[in-house]
């Protein structure tokens, strides 16, 4: 009998978590390195959780390592390893340069930054051309898309062998040939979110108002077919039309919004802070998480099925 194949995750956080629970659903064994051990019982609980979601067997998640020192990964075992630790750019500069040194050569290094370029994670090492970025989506296990970011040096094969492995386990892959900051799918949310943001600055609409108009209007198409895709079905002369007169009322400030940045300067982060645009009981919070991660399964069925 063939050993499973192997996967090193570094950084056992909510994202961690749910990319082992994508491997180990898909019959891989995750060797983790989190330094913080006393996080350990409560990454275990999450990854049986989200394999749970996914429809899997719980029991898979023993195949699940957990360590505290990055020495301590077979990496010669590993046919890639993926970083997932905290978003901030000297941390993850200074754990791929230890990586480049562990894992031996000809094995990808990938991170799961979701703005940092890794031109710029990766610039000075020797082993920059097997870096490349794997971008997942929070939360990764239900969220179905993927993306393979090239940086400026990153060896095509490397990106060829990324979007292999994640196709293999069933997620739709993303290929993105220049490494911009945001990449792909950020680029266009963050569009989107500075003028969902700048409406409310303007008065234009509440915070409930911009959820509902994009759940149950225009985003409600999305499940069925790309923005792109969407506008050649209605007919492309109409986008243009539309275009030439809402584009110059449309935001293009390089800055966030003002009300924006003024919650985060008041520490009204949302549900982690128990107070956002809305209030956050801990109820609430509850009962919205749950309903939004099973409107996520829901609509991971209908697109698994169309694949199928």
């Amino acid at each position: 009998m063939n050993a499973p194949r192997h996967i090193v995750i570094l950084g056992m956080g909510l994202m961690g978590c749910d990319i082992a629970a994508i491997f180990l659903s898909g019959g891989w064994r995750v060797a983790a390195v989190e330094p913080a051990q006393d996080r350990w019982p409560a990454a275990q609980a999450r990854v049986v959780q989200s394999i749970t979601q996914l429809e899997g067997d719980p029991a898979t998640a023993q195949r699940l390592t957990l360590l505290s020192d990055m020495k301590a990964p077979d990496y010669a075992s590993a046919e890639a390893v993926i970083e997932a630790v905290p978003e901030k750019l000297e941390l993850k500069r200074k754990v791929f340069a230890e990586l480049d040194g562990l894992v031996p050569a000809g094995i990808p290094i990938a991170s799961n930054a979701s703005g940092y370029r890794i031109t710029d994670i990766a610039d000075d090492l020797p082993g920059r051309a097997r870096c490349a970025n794997l971008h997942f989506f929070l939360p990764a296990h239900l969220v179905p898309g993927v993306e393979v970011v090239r940086g400026e040096y990153t060896d095509p094969h490397v990106c060829d062998k990324l979007a292999e492995i994640m196709a293999g386990l069933g997620r739709k892959v993303i290929r993105v040939a220049k490494d911009l900051p945001g990449f792909l799918a950020n680029r266009i949310q963050h569009a989107l979110m500075r003028e969902a943001f700048s409406v409310i600055d303007q008065g234009l609409a509440t915070a409930e108002d911009v959820d509902n108009a994009v759940r149950y209007a225009f985003g409600f198409r999305y499940i069925a077919a790309g923005p792109i895709l969407q506008k050649e079905l209605a007919g492309l002369e109409t986008q243009l039309e539309a275009g030439r007169t809402i584009y110059p009322s449309l935001n293009n400030s390089p800055d966030p919004s003002p009300g924006l940045a003024r919650l985060v300067a008041e520490g009204k982060l949302g549900p982690k802070t128990g107070e956002g645009f809305r209030p956050w009981p801990a109820e609430k919070t509850a009962k919205e998480r749950a309903r939004y991660e099973k409107a996520l399964l829901a609509a991971a069925r209908i697109l698994r099925d169309e694949d199928a």
